[in-house]
């Protein structure tokens, strides 16, 4: 996940199986666990605070579900599970993204499932973790994985929890993942909100000259989009609507998260900014759980402080 200066580009690899940061040589090479090469994403400094930030609430979830004796279970879920890998773009070393991250979580999560729509890339996520016999590789839509093969493994009543990690170069969660997941009450999220595609393709001054696909997409996304968008002022010739402000949509949509999907405890969100200030994207965590939030909150609070 990047803004301008670290959008996501993709640097040819081979597939190196090691854990261990690596220099990575810039060429053309094919990657031998995929029919066409493979292109690693190349993160910037946004992207490695989160998964820090992810991997340190990992441990803290992953520690509070292990004590707990009535607990037969607690997954950690991928919907966007990339490569495995990155390619930090200040070192140019690999950097191990969410889904090493978790498998080397203590005390371990019981179940780890990871998804991604490129073939490429899950093939080599299952190389990757082939010998982790707790992962378990998911090749398509998350919105359709999510809701007919993974989620029903993590339900209340049956005593199973499950960490979500939703981050997305674009705005493509349909809101029904977020609202099942919601309903569930045995899910934390981590839902890396994209403003940037946002203003860019939807959010626009005057939402009439929006490309319909656009506002298809918004819709399937969050159907009150509009009304968290947008607010309605008076001038001199009447009702005229007017787009709000970035931390506006943000709290707006932080409190649907809460009204319409169902999560009891939604901090507010980390905003990520450029070198310039401007927001990028902003990262939630929604849980049902009291202690989830004030965890969380610690957790941004000291990216806060640091300027992020």
């Amino acid at each position: 996940m990047a803004d301008d200066e670290e959008a996501p580009r993709r640097i040819l690899y081979p597939g190196a199986q090691s854990r261990v940061s690596t220099p990575v040589t810039r060429s053309r090479q094919t990657d031998p666990m995929a029919d066409k090469p493979l292109r690693l994403d190349e993160i910037g400094y946004w992207s490695e605070v989160k998964l820090d930030i992810v991997r340190k609430y990992a441990k803290a979830y992953s520690t509070i579900m292990a004590r707990q004796a009535l607990i037969k279970g607690h997954l950690y879920i991928d919907a966007f599970a990339g490569a495995g890998t990155h390619i930090s773009r200040s070192t140019g070393q690999l950097v191990e993204g969410s889904p090493l991250n978790a498998m080397s979580v203590t005390p371990p999560f019981t179940e780890i499932h990871l998804i991604d729509l490129h073939g490429g890339r899950a093939k080599r996520l299952r190389e990757l973790t082939k010998n982790d016999p707790r992962v378990t590789v998911h090749e398509g839509d998350c919105n359709d994985v999510l809701l007919r093969d993974v989620f029903p493994r993590c339900q209340y009543g049956d005593y199973r929890r499950a960490l979500c990690l939703l981050d997305p170069y674009r705005l493509n969660v349909n809101w029904e993942v977020l609202e099942a997941a919601g309903r569930l009450e045995s899910i934390d999220v981590f839902y890396n909100f994209m403003i940037m595609d946002g203003n860019r393709n939807v959010f626009w001054r005057d939402p009439s000259k929006v490309a319909p696909a656009e506002v298809k997409r918004m819709d399937a996304v969050w159907p009150r989009w509009k009304s968290g968008a947008y607010r309605t002022e008076q001038d001199l010739f009447g009702d005229v609507q007017m787009k709000a402000s970035n931390s506006d949509i943000a709290q707006a949509f932080r409190e649907d998260l809460g009204k319409v999907a169902h999560f009891k405890h939604v901090p507010a969100p980390l905003p990520m900014r450029n070198s310039q200030g401007a927001v990028l994207y902003y990262l939630y965590l929604a849980s049902p759980k009291a202690v989830a939030a004030e965890i969380v909150k610690d957790i941004f609070d000291k990216y806060r402080s640091r300027g992020v």
